[in-house]
């Protein structure tokens, strides 16, 4: 594969649309007969689970077909990823129900398109690369969470039940209200959905090179309509699609909508950043090429604000559709425009068809794609690897399930953290050792030395201090070799100036060997300077100085 999108030097990636670059290459009839091939394939992955995503979101299905069409387009005409696809994802499924729920439809459009413009600022910001640090138990406890909310959010239309009210969010009390709602299960909506998942299934496993999701979903419409089936469809529900997208529109702007709009905006571009660069990420390393997270987060909030001109709603990178166009030899982003124009193809030729299609096929379809995102086997391994990643997943998985999405993110975040620290300060170590003028030299008794080794830091400094408290006897001076510290920071910095200090008012001396430029730049910026301490080279040149002085 072709790495001429690697930036010519670290840290300075481009601004640069990847389809510059791609088409800068030179694009021949065979690339473009690839993009063509792969963007089909896609789209007919993408069609289904547009709609269903949409439904399952709490609006009309027209809205998840109009995100993947302007989003989808915008996307990689516009990103930084060689192989994007964007599109409506099912980690928005719950925020986006619950934004319906709070501010209605008007509300989540508006809450888009101020989000799209969050992430277009973290791009200009050059901010993409930070959100690559978010700790995989995290991502694996977040993604998790998601499948199960979601899988739950199908229970109704899969049984086809009728509930009294209004489907509560929460988890609990979903499940409460479903449970309350049993005798009301249409054993013929179970039985659509359930022959969707096996169809889906079969073709997967026997004919993996054939559409499933559309094959099964369009199958079961012809069955339940030649069958008569007493189902609920799209048409029955939601009347029929349209066959051309809307004048585009701004949202409807004040400073109550703005007011109420708002939470939900930063909700949306924190999970919006992390699962479209997650998804580039994962179009890397299935084809050998670096994206450009800055100014792919310009363009998902570009194709954000260019959904919600449309009556769209959240766009971001979709790992399945992403993956499924590499897997389709697309040669570049002309295949996720390619694909968008395809879906527009569809909803002007094909829309009323689309109006057959039983909810409970649908549901079927995202509770396959629910039960994908539950990373069983990776959760499995996270808990066997080690406590602390066990903790950090688990308490992300709970909270994203019975609490809040961006809560759990925060939090699995931050105790992701507090691991990091106890880990590296374990890894710090403070070593006495012999004092010799020279190798064949007799030991100095008159000076101490102590080897420090890994990060000194605000994590380390309390094991660190413990020890160097305890320096019992009173030598002249006490050599501090920190040739294999790689970081200090200014507790660490603190914490050896309290040190000499300590010394110094014992009429002892604390010299400081093997630092680095970079070491010694940071302790000097701290005050780490003569005559509080010196910096020597090694131990010759400091018991030379030492017995000059």
């Amino acid at each position: 594969m072709r790495n001429e999108s690697l930036p010519a030097r670290v840290g300075a990636e481009p601004l640069l649309p990847m389809s510059v670059t791609a088409f800068a290459e030179g694009y021949d009839l065979a690339r473009l007969r690839a993009d063509l091939l792969a963007g089909l394939t896609v789209a007919i992955v993408a069609l289904p689970l547009s709609m269903a995503i949409a439904i399952a979101s709490g609006v009309g299905p027209e809205r998840g077909l109009f995100t993947a069409i302007i989003g989808g387009f915008l996307i990689s005409a516009l990103g930084g990823s060689r192989y994007q696809i964007g599109g409506p994802a099912g980690a928005f499924i719950v925020l986006v129900l619950a934004c319906v729920t709070a501010t209605g439809v008007s509300g989540l459009v508006l809450a888009t398109f101020l989000s799209g413009g969050m992430l277009a600022v973290l791009g200009l910001l050059r901010l993409g690369s930070t959100i690559r640090y978010m700790p995989y138990p995290v991502t694996v406890g977040f993604t998790s969470g998601i499948g199960v909310i979601i899988f739950a959010s199908q229970i109704k239309d899969m049984a086809g039940l009728t509930l009294a009210g209004g489907e509560p969010g929460p988890i609990l009390e979903k499940l409460s209200a479903l449970w309350a709602a049993r005798d009301t299960v249409s054993p013929t909506a179970v039985g659509v959905a359930l022959v969707t998942v096996a169809l889906i299934e079969a073709l997967k496993r026997f004919a993996p090179r054939l559409p499933s999701l559309l094959l099964g979903i369009a199958t079961i419409t012809l069955a339940a309509t030649l069958l008569n089936l007493p189902v609920e469809t799209i048409q029955s529900r939601f009347g029929g699609l349209p066959r051309l997208l809307p004048a585009p529109a701004l949202p409807e702007i004040s400073l109550e909508t703005v007011r109420a709009a708002l939470p939900w905006a930063f909700s949306f571009t924190l999970l919006g950043a992390i699962e479209s660069l997650l998804s580039a990420m994962v179009a890397d390393g299935m084809s050998g090429t670096q994206h450009r997270s800055n100014i792919e987060l310009v363009a998902q909030g570009v194709a954000n604000m260019g959904a919600a001109l449309f009556g769209g709603f959240c766009v971001t990178g979709t790992i399945a559709r992403t993956a499924t166009n590499v897997r389709a030899g697309a040669s570049g982003p002309a295949a996720g425009m390619f694909h968008a124009l395809f879906i527009l193809g569809f909803m002007i030729v094909a829309a009323p068809l689309a109006g057959y299609i039983p909810l409970a096929a649908l549901a079927g379809l995202l509770g396959i794609v629910a039960w994908n995102m539950i990373e069983r086997h990776e959760m499995a391994a996270l808990i066997r690897s080690s406590k602390g990643d066990a903790l950090v997943l688990i308490v992300t998985f709970v909270v994203v399930v019975f609490r809040d999405l961006a809560e759990g993110i925060v939090l699995g975040f931050a105790l992701g953290g507090l691991v990091f620290i106890r880990h590296m300060s374990e890894m710090t170590a403070l070593d006495e050792g012999v004092t010799h003028a020279r190798s064949t030299g007799p030991a100095r008794r008159d000076v101490v030395t102590y080897h420090l080794r890994g990060a000194v830091f605000f994590g380390s400094v309390a094991r660190l201090g413990s020890v160097l408290d305890r320096i019992a006897s009173h030598p002249r001076a006490v050599l501090l070799d920190v040739s294999g510290v790689g970081f200090v920071d200014s507790t660490g910095a603190r914490m050896i100036g309290q040190m000499a200090q300590k010394l110094g008012r014992r009429g002892e001396r604390l010299m400081v060997l093997g630092a680095t430029p970079a070491i010694e730049a940071a302790m000097r910026a701290q005050g780490l300077t003569e005559p509080l301490l010196c910096y020597c080279p090694d131990t010759e040149a400091a018991l030379a100085r030492l017995d000059t002085a």
